[in-house]
């Protein structure tokens, strides 16, 4: 073993803001289950495929819980035959297939969601479904033509191209259907579900066993996903972007405490399903400041994480010649170790990896990282932190060969240690001292993928709208424990950091309609449960996109170029 040996942590986040309507209970999007039985399911198993792997898996509290109801919603279904609350799944187990023309539409509509050249182009049969439908949608008048079987096919299809690759390879349900190809039986779409529910009932538990066993590291986020120093103090913007223009609201009214709320419920939602308290904390998108390294620290945190341009930052802001990423660094005074992200190498994964040859793209990650042993101290620690779920869809067959190869290359490579955040300081890997942090996040070391625009500015000055409503109901008394109790949850839903992230019109227009809506609803919804006449504003559409971003704008790289 070489004394230069690289510690290399590989940091999966996985999350999806609540896409529930928590008055109705119906999912509004169907992002959560699909990244399942996707990208969740695909993850684990390829761990589970190379003992001597390792890596962090962070989840995000509010997504664990939408898992757990999807997979109670399809048990009933299978043995009570009682509704699902999810369009597209209720579609699926024919409780819903709509009979006036513009449902069928928009039916149609959402079976085209998928990657063109990797999800559909790859099965022949899906492909001319989705150019079928393209037409339909089109020449509209020609919905009232399309028949349940040809509805059938594409709902199978679309459900199959999200399964997950290990999924398509080990499970014989799948590659019937593949085999199948058309003219599927509501019995074939039954067993498509039962295999779907089987992936939501086992995920969460394979990850914990993966835990258990030591081969993963479970951490958290806040609960809903807020970013933290905004709330705690909005003109933290300023500290990277000092001439950014921020909302009219000043200050978010309790915003410490709401932050304060947003950890303890993350941190019991996390105990509920895993049983143990967690370690570290990925926090919102890496959002970062002094305070809220403070408030991890008290909260037991041992180490949390941001983007490589928040150190450099924050090195220049602290008069400190630039050094590299690979280390952890404390502020002083403080407890918590903060790791800070390779930006290079994540973005290389997340953007340019997937148009490579599976073997050539670790071969030359493996590259970059042998000449990091070379040209750095012992004890180094190369952090890769990325999205654990949308970059997949853009490489073959969902990545499965490359992070196969990636796992197989380096666990056994001589000179890399694939480690977790917590062994790195179990280990006592050398934790630099930083006099001064820059407030940011992963994203350009700034947070302006969450405020600075008019659109994303004017979101914020509507939240603070509803939390001094919020605010003024729970002190007037009129509202019950239970009452206080559900306008609380409503309200982290509201302060979640998705939202802001689609708003602006470099977004695709769809996108930013469909957050922008559920938005609305949100903040509507919590309104209401304060017995309160919503504002009129909240009928209205407040931001529009028209953009094209890479990778469709669900993924952002840690430095701009």
């Amino acid at each position: 073993m070489s004394d230069k040996k690289l510690k290399l942590v590989l940091c999966w986040h996985m999350h999806q803001p609540e896409y529930r309507d928590r008055q109705t209970g119906k999912f509004m999007l169907p992002w959560t289950y699909l990244h399942v039985i996707k990208d969740y399911v695909d993850m684990v198993a390829h761990l589970e495929a190379v003992p001597a792997a390792k890596a962090v898996v962070n989840f995000a509290p509010i997504l664990l819980e939408q898992i757990e109801d999807y997979a109670a919603q399809i048990n009933r279904f299978l043995s009570e035959r009682s509704l699902i609350k999810d369009p597209l799944l209720a579609a699926l187990a024919g409780q819903a297939v709509p009979s006036h023309a513009a449902d069928r539409l928009k039916l149609l509509k959402n079976c085209m969601k998928a990657n063109r050249e990797r999800q559909v182009d790859r099965y022949p049969v899906f492909s001319r479904l989705v150019d079928m439908a393209s037409w339909v949608e089109s020449h509209q008048d020609s919905v009232n033509y399309v028949n349940e079987q040809f509805i059938t096919d594409i709902l199978v299809w679309y459900h199959l191209a999200w399964l997950g690759e290990t999924v398509k390879k080990d499970d014989n349900r799948a590659q019937r259907l593949i085999e199948k190809a058309s003219g599927f039986s509501f019995d074939d779409r039954l067993e498509l579900l039962e295999l779907i529910n089987d992936l939501l009932k086992g995920v969460i538990g394979r990850y914990k066993t993966l835990a258990i066993q030591g081969r993963v590291e479970l951490s958290v986020t806040p609960y809903a996903h807020p970013i933290m120093p905004l709330m705690l103090d909005i003109a933290s913007a300023h500290e990277a972007m000092p001439d950014a223009s921020l909302p009219e609201l000043k200050s978010y009214p309790g915003g410490e405490e709401r932050v304060l709320w947003h950890l303890q419920k993350g941190i019991d939602t996390f105990q509920q399903f895993f049983g143990f308290r967690p370690l570290g904390c990925w926090p919102s998108e890496g959002s970062v400041s002094a305070k809220t390294l403070d408030l991890l620290s008290e909260f037991g945190f041992k180490w949390t994480a941001s983007g490589g341009s928040v150190l450099h930052n924050s090195l220049h802001a602290s008069g400190i010649e630039a050094k590299g990423v690979h280390h952890p660094y404390k502020l002083a005074d403080s407890d918590i170790a903060c790791f800070f992200r390779d930006d290079g190498l994540s973005d290389l994964i997340g953007f340019e990896y997937s148009k490579w040859h599976a073997d050539d793209a670790v071969a030359d990650l493996i590259h970059h990282l042998e000449n990091t042993v070379r040209h750095e101290p012992a004890g180094s620690v190369v952090s890769i932190i990325m999205d654990g779920e949308n970059a997949w869809e853009y490489f073959p067959e969902n990545g499965y060969h490359f992070l196969s190869a990636l796992y197989r290359r380096l666990s056994d490579h001589p000179n890399i240690e694939l480690a977790t955040f917590s062994e790195c300081l179990g280990d006592h890997v050398t934790v630099k001292s930083l006099p001064k942090l820059v407030a940011g996040s992963w994203v350009y070391g700034t947070f302006s993928t969450w405020i600075g625009s008019p659109d994303k500015n004017r979101g914020w000055d509507m939240l603070g709208d509803v939390k001094e409503s919020f605010d003024k109901a729970v002190l007037s008394g009129k509202l019950t424990e239970q009452a206080i109790a559900e306008a609380e949850l409503q309200l982290a839903v509201c302060e979640g950091s998705d939202w802001f992230w689609w708003f602006g019109d470099y977004n695709p227009g769809e996108a930013v309609s469909d957050f922008e809506k559920q938005y609305r609803l949100n903040l509507t919804n919590l309104y209401r449960l304060l017995d309160e006449e919503p504002p009129a504003y909240l009928e209205l559409s407040f931001t529009k996109g028209a953009g094209a971003p890479a990778m469709g704008g669900a993924m952002r790289r840690g430095k701009e170029i």
